[in-house]
């Protein structure tokens, strides 16, 4: 009997999902005037963030992945501060997203510090 290979999704996927899903429902509320710059561009780089730690978790070398994520991640925070700025996001709202991106950014560091221990491993 052949065994089949447990594939669980990485939990990092889950909450950038359910980041995703919580600003799709509040950037339409944003003003006509920035609904299609801010609002878009908060959604694809996202977007852009979700489909790296996607690649990353089906790749062997993670590591540029997992940084390119990072990347996005931290273009993400100047894009949701800047919505708070501009009072879009309550004081509220900026808090839960602030909390959600904070652990996420423990997730990407803490994966890429396993992926160099499994580089250093392999190496030896």
């Amino acid at each position: 009997m052949s065994q089949k290979r447990r594939t669980t999704t990485p939990v990092i996927l889950e909450k950038q999902y359910d980041l995703l899903l919580w600003l799709q429902k509040q950037v339409p509320q944003f003003p006509r005037s920035h609904r299609f710059v801010l609002g878009d561009r908060l959604l694809g780089v996202g977007l852009d963030m979700q489909g790296l730690l996607v690649e990353a978790s089906f790749t062997r070398d993670k590591r540029a992945l997992l940084q390119q994520a990072g990347i996005k991640l931290a273009q993400l925070r100047y894009l949701v501060r800047m919505a708070k700025d501009l009072e879009f996001f309550s004081i509220r709202q900026y808090g839960y997203l602030a909390e959600k991106m904070e652990e996420m950014g423990r997730m990407i560091g803490g994966w890429m510090k396993q992926q160099g221990a499994v580089q250093g491993e392999a190496s030896r």
